[in-house]
């Protein structure tokens, strides 16, 4: 939750639901809320997990984390 009138509070956020509507959202036609809810948990796995980052100079989270482990 952001403070009223300040959006840099929630850029994280905003930053994900960007990139989730762009690239899976409103790439398919859903047909049941079973089927929104597979998409969400699989982009949020693949997002977390595969994705490459620019700030994480184009790695996945997991790549990272295990290059600077």
């Amino acid at each position: 939750m952001s403070r009223k009138g300040n959006c840099l509070d929630n850029a994280c956020m905003e930053s994900f639901f960007s990139h989730f509507k762009a690239e899976c959202f409103y790439r398919y036609q859903f047909e049941s809320s079973n089927e929104v809810k597979e998409a969400v948990r699989n982009y949020i796995k693949f997002y977390n997990n595969k994705r490459f980052q620019k700030k994480l100079n184009n790695l996945s989270p997991t790549e990272y984390r295990a290059k600077a482990a």
